[in-house]
């Protein structure tokens, strides 16, 4: 089975090295996907892979790097579009 989400995280999250973090623990999981700095100050991550990586990855995000500070976080479920690779875009 395969699960593809949206997370979109708010708060003190762009500049603080979140993407690299993420991307790091994404090629560690067996993830799929992509993070972003998004033009309103947040962070979106889609993710794809088996449930159990996909929510560890948006562990991840729920929590961010030390330098962060996470105040809102919203998942959205996306149909899988078979992905591969995790990449960190602009």
């Amino acid at each position: 089975m395969v699960q593809r989400v949206r997370v979109t995280v708010r708060g003190r999250v762009q500049g603080v090295g979140f993407r690299a973090a993420v991307a790091r623990a994404a090629r560690r999981l067996p993830v799929a996907g992509f993070v972003r700095n998004t033009p309103d100050g947040a962070v979106e991550a889609e993710v794809e892979g088996e449930p159990d990586a996909v929510e560890e990855l948006a562990a991840v995000l729920r929590e961010g790097p030390t330098a962060a500070v996470v105040t809102a976080v919203d998942v959205a479920e996306l149909e899988p579009v078979g992905e591969t690779g995790f990449r960190v875009t602009h």
